[in-house]
């Protein structure tokens, strides 16, 4: 790439040599994410992989793609930037999972202001650990410099998953009868949404994201940049072992809008708010922002990152298999007949 220079590009504000130099910095943290599969090496036009299909009678891709959203305004803020890459690949790994498929590789996009090598490969770094904790492959991406519709210092991450899954072990909800149990798997903190409503009561542009509040027992910012959880491996562990019937996950509409896109028509689930433990964070955004409770279970997930129906019979097996992942998951609720989706009582 010695001869790959544009003076002329380069005084319109793009910086060729430094993408070259973010490849070179990324490639560690991408070798870690590296599974059998693998066909190609970065920096090709595209990422190959071969997937391992034994055992499957009718092999099914799903795919997922989302952002970290405005999150990174926070990293931005704190000028810490490797763990806003989990967030992005917890967004599109956590949708695939609900299907029972598991992710099989990733890509990352991210458009910036001015191409820092540095501050690209500690994005990546953070895509490669949320790879890493899913078990799929980064096979590729993309950087791109936006100078003059992006300010420099700004920066924003999206990235796109695959999945795979054999089609009779597909979850389906219809399966979904009254009786069944409702567990959650409980969050980090506030994910990856509801920051546009958060930046908002924090007035994070002028506020000090060190100050350290009691109930959080650390600093706002690192409060706020808590990375979302990656469920991938408890959940695969879950349908193992029990007779799963439905997967939420809770991300933008908080409960309202997502439990009931795993629940049939003429079924409602019935959630015991009383059940839900609710990190301090959200209790803090409620109170400073004098938010009704309505809006809260409509904006975050409120201490719940995952919503997973069970059938009575193989609750415990469930429980068993997701705390031995380390996920300690409790019941949330039941399925009951009704027309509502879900209830909150």
């Amino acid at each position: 790439m010695s001869n790959s220079y544009s003076a002329s590009y380069a005084a319109a504000g793009v910086n060729i040599e430094a993408g070259y130099e973010g490849v070179k910095l990324m490639k560690k943290h991408v070798e870690r994410t590296m599974i059998p599969g693998v066909v190609s090496d970065l920096g090709g036009f595209g990422g190959l992989f071969a997937p391992d299909m034994t055992g499957m009678k009718e092999p099914v891709l799903v795919s997922g793609t989302d952002g970290v959203g405005t999150k990174q305004r926070i990293a931005q803020l704190m000028n810490k930037h490797d763990t806003v890459g989990i967030d992005c690949v917890a967004m599109c790994v956590n949708d695939i999972i609900c299907c029972g498929a598991k992710p099989i590789f990733f890509l990352d996009y991210i458009a910036i202001g001015r191409n820092e090598a540095e501050k690209v490969a500690e994005l990546v770094s953070g895509v490669a650990e949320g790879c890493v904790q899913a078990g799929c492959a980064l096979i590729g991406g993309e950087t791109a410099e936006h100078p003059g519709t992006m300010s420099a210092d700004d920066y924003d991450l999206a990235g796109f998953s695959v999945g795979i899954v054999d089609k009779a072990k597909v979850i389906d909800h219809n399966k979904m009868s009254e009786g069944d149990v409702i567990l959650a798997l409980p969050s980090s903190g506030i994910h990856s949404n509801g920051y546009s409503l958060v930046r908002k009561v924090f007035d994070v542009e002028h506020c000090d994201l060190g100050k350290v509040y009691d109930e959080l027992g650390q600093s706002l910012g690192e409060t706020l940049l808590t990375p979302t959880k990656i469920y991938v491996k408890p959940v695969l562990a879950a349908i193992t072992a029990a007779d799963i019937r439905g997967i939420s996950h809770i991300t933008g509409g908080g409960f309202y809008e997502n439990i009931p896109r795993a629940i049939p028509n003429g079924l409602c689930a019935k959630i015991e708010k009383a059940a839900v433990k609710t990190p301090a964070i959200f209790h803090l955004i409620q109170k400073l922002g004098d938010i009704d409770e309505h809006d809260m279970f409509n904006t975050f997930n409120m201490g719940v990152g995952m919503a997973v129906t069970v059938s009575r019979d193989t609750a415990d097996a469930a429980l068993a298999a997701l705390k031995a992942q380390g996920v300690d998951a409790y019941v949330l609720g039941e399925v009951v007949a009704g027309e509502d989706k879900v209830v909150l009582c």
